[in-house]
């Protein structure tokens, strides 16, 4: 559901969105083909845009799709972005395609997220490093930001808990600057209030071999005695259309080592 927050007109948003991509008023004229005192008159409420201009400097302010509808909201218009639950057949081949992508990345954990860190799919490399995770956490709906930072989750076996931690509460920030959602700001409340757990990331900073430098921060964790060292990646949809394809998230972890990919190899029967 798209969220409007009161008292609030589509000027206002709109200069909001502009200064957090720090762009001025004639720059994003040029971009949109429009002049900076009109820009300047829909900013103060002067001058009400169209829908098309709504649109379009959406576009160029790169505001997400959910965003876009409060935007178009605001200034009188309808949504234009559909927000289809992801069990609906219409979406039944992307559903399909996602599963094929994730059973392809096995034995690597692969796994899909929602807007609020939701879990809606996830492999069987994904399954296996969850074992042992108590059931309350396994239980629907998975939260993956729950999952990893809970201190009865997976929090004890990462060697670098503390930065591990610092980067996904980093990430969760910048949604959270991006989309007003009192449940993803609950979520972060709730995570960022886990203390550390007594472990091997818990109490000192983890520090990489001498003779290694990781081309990015890994996620360096235990696995039934054995250390494993992954770099994860994020994958979105180009240009969604829909509300719900434009926050799912592909994430995968990627072996850092030739140890860890032989690890996980050893485990498909």
């Amino acid at each position: 559901m798209t969220t409007v927050a009161p008292d609030t007109g589509v000027g206002p948003l709109l200069r909001s969105w502009r200064e957090r991509r720090r762009v001025s008023q004639l720059e994003l004229a040029l971009r949109a083909g429009s002049s900076a005192r009109h820009i300047s008159f829909i900013e103060t409420g002067r001058s009400r845009p169209s829908e098309e201009m709504v649109l379009r400097l959406a576009e160029h302010l790169d505001v997400p799709v959910r965003e876009r509808n409060a935007l178009l909201v605001m200034a009188g218009y309808a949504p234009q972005y559909a927000e289809t639950a992801l069990d609906d057949p219409a979406l039944g081949a992307l559903r399909d395609g996602l599963d094929r992508l994730l059973r392809g990345y096995d034995p690597y954990p692969a796994f899909v997220v929602d807007g609020t860190y939701t879990v809606v799919a996830a492999n069987q490399g994904m399954t296996r490093l969850l074992d042992g995770v108590p059931e309350h956490l396994l239980a629907p709906p998975l939260n993956a930001m729950r999952l990893t930072l809970h201190p009865e989750g997976l929090a004890p076996r990462i060697r670098n808990l503390r930065a591990w931690r610092a980067d996904l509460l980093a990430q969760m920030e910048r949604r959270i600057a991006l989309v007003r959602s009192p449940e993803l700001r609950a979520l972060y409340e709730e995570v960022a209030g886990y203390p550390l757990p007594v472990g091997p990331g818990g109490d000192q900073d983890w520090q990489p071999p001498s003779s290694s430098v990781p081309f990015a921060l890994p996620l360096v964790i235990e696995h039934a005695g054995q250390v494993l060292s992954f770099v994860a990646s994020i994958a979105t949809f180009n240009t969604p259309m829909d509300v719900t394809v434009a926050e799912l998230a592909i994430e995968t972890l990627l072996p850092a080592d030739a140890d860890t990919s032989a690890y996980l190899r050893s485990l498909v029967p």
